[in-house]
């Protein structure tokens, strides 16, 4: 069996197939040259991640095709019910990066929170100049704990979301379609483990009314979730992370109302027109913006690797028998 991991894959990954007897090619192939690298080369099994597009025309012509992976949740960049409609497996790692994210989110909410992406700007030009005049204009400045975080959708990583803003002490409340109940487990370095049974609304008037920070964690929508008629219901000062997709919040009209202050702040790791941002969104001082890295540690990297190594192989000795 040939694998080609066109996006890359961990060494921890690579390692786990090759110890199986399976042939990693260690190639990075153009889009545009895939299809003839897949044919020429015999891969059986292609590994992606958001780069690379695995679309009708790549799999028509591509018949070898056995197995299509996807290193992470979200499989927008693959046709994933006509892949299978030709017989081939498709396999993703949903979990795996989860908790990147979530930490992520939480790293972008305290910067907000404490200025800390604009002080950061700042302090390179002006700290020397300015520095009591930062010190005052970054005081007035907010702590997590005791606030409402909000958390559209109750997926893998939404309750890893939910459960760091417990652990700062937070109160939560979670938007979905309809309402479901969750049990979540807080793991300690002790061993001790705390569950926590919650349910979430689909009444979005009430979240958006109670939430002080708000953390977009669904899948890929075809129109957005956050617009001009879900700004106005918000709490004035909120803060919102969207670690989601690019297009669940509409970002000219989140630029209005960071503009009027209905928005203390907001941050963005996706963009509707990635990957090129929008200007406004690049010079606004009130995002704080990352490229799209949510994901992407060392930890959810060697995760993702093994588990789509560990998922193929198992596929493999199916195929066997």
């Amino acid at each position: 069996m040939k694998v080609l991991a066109n996006d890359g894959i961990s060494k921890a990954g690579e390692n786990t197939l090759r110890e199986a007897g399976i042939n990693i090619l260690d190639n990075r192939v153009a889009q545009d040259h895939v299809i003839n690298f897949i044919n020429d080369n015999n891969v059986d099994v292609l590994l992606v991640r958001s780069a690379t597009k695995v679309r009708q025309d790549l799999i028509d012509a591509c018949p070898g095709l056995k197995i299509i992976g996807r290193g992470g949740i979200g499989m927008d960049n693959i046709d994933v019910e006509y892949a299978k409609s030709k017989g081939i497996k498709i396999i993703n790692t949903p979990t795996a990066s989860s908790k990147s994210v979530a930490e992520l989110v939480f790293g972008h909410f305290i910067s907000l929170a404490r200025f800390l992406h604009e002080s950061n700007r700042l302090m390179p030009l002006e700290g020397e100049t300015h520095f009591n005049a930062m010190k005052k204009s970054f005081s007035n400045a907010y702590e997590l704990s005791g606030k409402t975080l909000g958390v559209i959708g109750f997926g893998s990583i939404g309750q890893e979301v939910i459960k760091i803003g417990i652990a700062l002490g937070m109160k939560v409340t979670i938007l979905t379609r309809s309402p479901k109940t969750e049990v979540l487990t807080l793991n300690f370095f002790d061993g001790q483990s705390v569950n926590f049974e919650i349910t979430s609304t689909n009444d979005m008037d009430a979240f958006l009314k109670e939430a002080d920070f708000i953390s977009i964690n669904t899948p890929k929508t075809n129109e957005y979730i956050i617009d001009t008629p879900q700004f106005e219901k918000m709490k004035d000062g909120v803060y919102i992370v969207n670690t989601a997709r690019g297009g669940v919040i509409n970002e000219v009209t989140l630029i209005d109302f960071i503009e009027s202050g209905k928005v203390a702040g907001a941050a963005l790791d996706v963009f509707e027109n990635e990957p090129n941002p929008e200007l406004p969104l690049l010079m606004n001082p009130a995002l704080s913006l990352s490229p799209h890295v949510g994901g992407n540690t060392v930890d959810a990297q060697e995760k993702i690797g093994i588990e789509l190594a560990e998922q193929i192989i198992k596929l493999q000795k199916e195929t066997i028998r």
